[in-house]
């Protein structure tokens, strides 16, 4: 899918980088909201080879354990290219004069092994004293940290130490040291809330947001992928019903236009709805069978389904409610089964697409 737009978002990280590193910051927003696009576009269509970029993706790890954790961030099982660095001085050579892009710290293996099988701080400075040597050489370094939800289950199952020193070291690549520019991607805002606490980041970080197209972006976005796709333009009518079935989810709506290359569209539209409708349908049928719970302040809080119904029915007439018309308890849960997206800063709730908001108004229709 071609990027399209967001010259707003990409003018504000522009200003961020050609400034000095000075703070972390979170870029967030709803699911397939194109936050991963942005960012890649930005480091691979916008910047100079002045700069020097170690992005790293956790979505592509498995990572339930510390070790696993750090080997995501180094490049030491990446591939064979990165098996062959034998000493330090290769690894100086590789981010110095290699690739304006890097997908992690490249590090020897048995450098590896010897330095990182016990303390999480032998890692930060390893990545510290490499970060260094691309300053010296005259390149700005940036690191992103995408996916950062993925390194959830380890942080908060038994390891919440690994948060903590994890973003203390990157308040000190900002902050402190201003190395490096430093951004964390991740859809769960209540994630993002849960770090901004533990790892004492107030006044040390900021929140960019990435959002679905807002509906004259969304409608423009349809005449270009209409006219790349498919050759042709849409009717007026056309792009109203396929908004109002999928909004500004720009992945909704390149689905949509790409199938139109060999199904009517209303067949197309019905059949998402009539999918995200029965997804839905099961989720609240399980709740007959379990007892949904949430943890909250150190306390485990058993959910009602009339509770979960209460708050969906909110959304019958409104596509955004504030959290305060929600118990807490309950737009967690909500949160966690993507179902609904949460904005912190502006404490509000709205469905994770429009597509969910279209699947509660008809399921919930008699209700």
């Amino acid at each position: 899918m071609k990027f399209f737009n967001r010259e707003k978002e990409i003018h504000e990280i522009l200003s961020i980088l050609e400034g000095e590193p000075n703070i972390i910051y979170f870029i967030y927003g709803p699911l397939n909201s194109g936050k991963t696009a942005l960012i890649k576009h930005i480091i691979e269509n916008k910047l100079s080879d002045d700069y020097k970029v170690f992005y790293i993706n956790f979505r592509t790890y498995l990572i339930s354990e510390k070790r696993e954790f750090i080997e995501a961030i180094f490049t030491t099982k990446k591939d064979d290219f990165f098996e062959k660095i034998k000493d330090k001085s290769e690894v100086l050579n590789l981010i110095t004069k290699g690739a304006k892009i890097l997908t992690g710290i490249p590090i020897p293996e048995v450098e590896f092994d010897k330095l990182f099988e016990e303390k999480i701080n032998d890692a930060f400075q390893y990545l510290n004293s490499i970060l260094l040597e691309v300053k010296k050489s005259g390149k700005q370094p940036v690191l992103i940290l995408d996916e950062l939800q993925m390194i959830k289950d380890v942080v908060l199952n038994w390891q919440k130490y690994l948060l903590k020193e994890l973003f203390q070291f990157l308040v000190s690549l900002t902050k402190e040291q201003h190395l490096c520019h430093v951004f964390c991607l991740s859809s769960d805002s209540l994630f993002i809330e849960y770090v901004y606490s533990a790892g004492e980041l107030e006044g040390r970080a900021k929140y960019l947001l990435v959002d679905d197209f807002d509906k004259e972006t969304a409608l423009k976005f349809m005449d270009f992928l209409a006219k790349e796709i498919l050759n042709k333009k849409l009717s007026d009518e056309d792009k109203e019903l396929i908004y109002n079935y999928v909004g500004g989810k720009p992945v909704y709506i390149y689905s949509v236009i790409d199938e139109m290359r060999y199904r009517k569209l209303e067949d197309i539209l019905n059949l998402m709805l009539k999918e995200e409708t029965q997804k839905l349908k099961y989720f609240l049928k399980e709740l007959d069978y379990i007892k949904p719970k949430v943890e909250l302040k150190d306390e485990i809080i058993e959910i009602k389904k009339d509770d979960i119904i209460n708050a969906l029915k909110l959304f019958k007439e409104n596509y955004e409610v504030s959290d305060d018309d929600i118990p807490e308890p309950v737009y967690i849960y909500l949160v966690k089964k993507n179902i609904l997206f949460l904005n912190p800063i502006e404490g509000i709730l709205k469905p994770q697409s429009f597509l969910i908001w279209n699947a509660i108004k008809k399921l919930l229709n008699g209700h």
